[in-house]
This record gives C-alpha cells, sequence and structure tokens, in this order.
C-alpha cells in the first residue's frame, strides 16, 4: 500500500482507494492466480467460496458466537457454523459454481443428463421463493437468489448428516431441557440468522441481494429438510411440512 495516499478528504480517499484496487487487479491480469490471496479481511464475519480457486474460506471473525464457540453445545456449533461451512460447500454445486471444474477453469463438466435434472430440481427452488412476499408486493426474486438458496438447503443437511455422524461416533453432547438434540440443532441455525431489517433496508434487499432476507433462509430452507420436520413432528401438510418440497441436493 506505500503507493495509496491517503489525506483527511474522505471523498478523495474512496476515489484514491478505487483507482489503487482498480491498477492493483488490472496488474494481475495474465498472470498466475495467487492462490495465497484472500478475498476478504481476517476480522470479517462473513464466509465465501471462490470458484475459480475452488476454495472455502472461514475468516476468523466467524468463528464466534452466535456460529461457534466451545463453550457451546456441539448441536449448536453444527447447526450455525457447521450450515455456514456446507452452505459454502454447496455453491461449488449451484447454478453458478457448476460452471467450474476442480482446476477453477469454466468448463462444462457434468453429463448433460445431469444437467438437465439439476435444472429442474433448481427450478423448484426458483418457484418456491418466489413465491415468498417479504413485504407487501415485495417477492423474493427466486432467480437471483437460486443459488444462495440452493446452498442454504444443502448446507443445513449436509451440517445435519455431519452432527448425526458425529453422535454415531459415541460422542456425548451437552442436553437442554425440553429440547432433543436434533431439535437443538435446528435452534442453533435459526438463532445464528436471527435479524430484524428496517423495511426501507428490507426493500432494497429484496430488489438487489442474491441473499433471501434471513427469515426465509430460515423457514424457507427447513421446509425442504426432511430432518427437521421429523424432529419437530410436524404433520404433512403443515407450514413446515409441505406435501411437495424441493430437492437439490
Amino acid at each position: 500500500y506505500s503507493s495509496l495516499e491517503l489525506t483527511d478528504n474522505y471523498y478523495g480517499n474512496q476515489r484514491a482507494t478505487a483507482t489503487f484496487n482498480l491498477r492493483y487487479f488490472l496488474d494481475m491480469v495474465g498472470k498466475p492466480q495467487d492462490r495465497t490471496m484472500w478475498h476478504m479481511p481476517p476480522q470479517q464475519v462473513n464466509a465465501y467460496y471462490n470458484p475459480p480457486m475452488n476454495e472455502i474460506v472461514f475468516p476468523a471473525g466467524i468463528l464466534q458466537e452466535p456460529f461457534f464457540s466451545s463453550h457451546l453445545p456441539m448441536a449448536i456449533n453444527f447447526g450455525a457454523m457447521g450450515m455456514v461451512m456446507g452452505h459454502e460447500m454447496t455453491h461449488g454445486f449451484d447454478d453458478e459454481g457448476r460452471k467450474f471444474n476442480a482446476d477453477g477453469a469454466m468448463e462444462p463438466w457434468w453429463e448433460p443428463e445431469v444437467t438437465e435434472k439439476f435444472e429442474v430440481r433448481a427450478k423448484c427452488v426458483e418457484d418456491q421463493y418466489s413465491s415468498y412476499e417479504p413485504l407487501p408486493g415485495k417477492k423474493i426474486n427466486g432467480k437471483l437468489t437460486l443459488g444462495e438458496n440452493i446452498a442454504d438447503i444443502g448446507g443445513i443437511k449436509q451440517s445435519f448428516r455431519a452432527y448425526s455422524a458425529w453422535l454415531a461416533q459415541g460422542n456425548k453432547d451437552t442436553a437442554v431441557p425440553g429440547l432433543t438434540q436434533e431439535q437443538l440443532f435446528f435452534v442453533g441455525t435459526a438463532q445464528s440468522w436471527c435479524t430484524l431489517y428496517r423495511p426501507e433496508y428490507l426493500e432494497i434487499m429484496v430488489q438487489t441481494n442474491p441473499h433471501s432476507p434471513a427469515e426465509y433462509r430460515i423457514n424457507g430452507a427447513l421446509q425442504d429438510v426432511p430432518d427437521f420436520a421429523e424432529a419437530f413432528e410436524c404433520e404433512v401438510g403443515s407450514p413446515m411440512r409441505p406435501e411437495s418440497i424441493c430437492e437439490v441436493w
């Protein structure tokens, strides 16, 4: 950053930073990819999958409550942080990630039959989320949010399988009165996405954000997770156990 000059002018600093970043990335054109490069700072509470690198990254910032803690029951850790990990893994097989091979090259690697079946299943998810209406007259864009919704559903399923396998190995988890271990897993998933939006922000989010609002990242995804319905004994045809569900992975 020695060539980046900053002053006490906020607008000027924004322009200088944008120019610096543009030159930095243009300078990378034609050069081998730097596989040690991070695309977000370690203190950020987030995670990402990078298709060209075929890597998933979890900065230190997200490895804390409410997503993870050594003091929490493992059911909550699997439900919260495990879901995030499964989410990022699933991105490698969503509508965008599937277009990149193991070396990060953008080229088809699925058989046509697999692609056709995937698109049918993905359309189910698109239609499901397009029916949700966070604000009067403002529905979720199922196509815009498709990849994230597929990753949410797949992430919960993968993490629940991992937690079940962990228990099957003879590990003992902390019990919480009134909840089974399976129920606690899903409570951990839901609590980690507890969010309150201002109506103005929510309206912009529905129009522009590739993620569904938090309420639908949980309630929408869990409708497609049979293990949730079994854990809470939801009746078929009830809001959280519809008669037909979407299943991509």
